[in-house]
């Protein structure tokens, strides 16, 4: 009897405390894409290209928001330099060694970059994967708002 008694608090608790535990694993892999997310956004900033190559994989696509599919090419030259990045993940989805993080960013190009000195408010998307151990930013789509220009 006492066995069966031990089975059933084990089938019922077991499950619990895993639940419970990749909860909070999940949680704290949230946060640690949230950093690694704001400090990519940190380094495009300040044209860090050794802070962002540790943080891009070698493979790195971007849909930019000049309506290019590149590899950073405009960040990479300086075609493309900010006096304020501000970037706000509103969303991080998890999937395994994939995560997605969706929000809004708030840039003002500078020097030569196209509209600079001009607030831009863009929605962005950050596609994060697991690469040999740490993570890494393989992909990412940025647009721009359009202003609501009354109908």
């Amino acid at each position: 009897m006492r066995l069966i008694l031990l089975a059933v608090v084990l089938t019922v608790l077991v499950p619990g405390l895993v639940s419970a535990q990749s909860v909070k694993q999940k949680a704290a892999l949230e946060q640690e894409i949230r950093r690694l997310d704001l400090a990519h956004a940190d380094a495009v900033l300040r044209g860090d290209l050794a802070a962002m190559d540790k943080l891009w994989t070698k493979d790195f696509k971007v849909n930019n928001p000049f309506n290019e599919i590149d590899k950073a090419d405009r960040i990479r030259t300086g075609a493309v330099t900010y006096s304020s990045f501000i970037r706000e993940p509103e969303s991080v989805l998890i999937h395994g060694d994939t995560v997605i993080v969706m929000g809004r960013e708030i840039v003002v190009p500078k020097g030569d970059s196209p509209d600079a000195g001009k607030t831009i408010n863009r929605r962005y998307t950050n596609i994060w994967m697991k690469r040999d151990g740490k993570w890494r930013l393989v992909a990412r789509h940025a647009s721009v708002i359009c202003q609501n220009r009354g109908s």
